[in-house]
């Protein structure tokens, strides 16, 4: 192996490692879900989101995101679930409050069409 291919090698390892390091963060994990998700990409927006409350079982933010995700992907059981664990966690967040009503009036009705309790497989 040349020097030159050495030395791009360990650039590249190191540009890698620090990559790896700024994704490792939930807000990183949220920015990239929301990302792929604008794309349609909902099961890998979900992943993400699922990564970010790892990292931040706090963070309403990435609880009502996952909820979108769920919702988008016809998962409403999960979806539900996650909606009030927002809520719950930040009840005064009036984007949160938002989607979690518009859910739940959403989900009654499919609940009473349907006598499913969720919309995933």
């Amino acid at each position: 192996m040349t020097k030159a291919a050495l030395t791009l090698g360990a650039f590249l390892l190191t540009v890698s490692c620090g990559s790896y390091a700024r994704t490792d963060k939930a807000e990183t994990q949220i920015s990239f879900g929301s990302e792929v998700a604008r794309k349609g990409l909902w099961r890998e927006a979900a992943f993400r989101f699922e990564r970010a409350v790892e990292k931040e079982p706090n963070n309403a933010r990435a609880h009502n995101n996952l909820a979108v995700a769920f919702e988008a992907s016809g998962e409403f059981a999960r979806a539900l679930s996650e909606y009030k664990r927002a809520l719950e966690l930040d009840p005064n967040d009036s984007h949160i409050r938002r989607n979690y009503a518009r859910f739940a009036e959403f989900y009654t009705s499919y609940t009473r069409t349907t006598g499913k309790a969720t919309g995933g497989s």
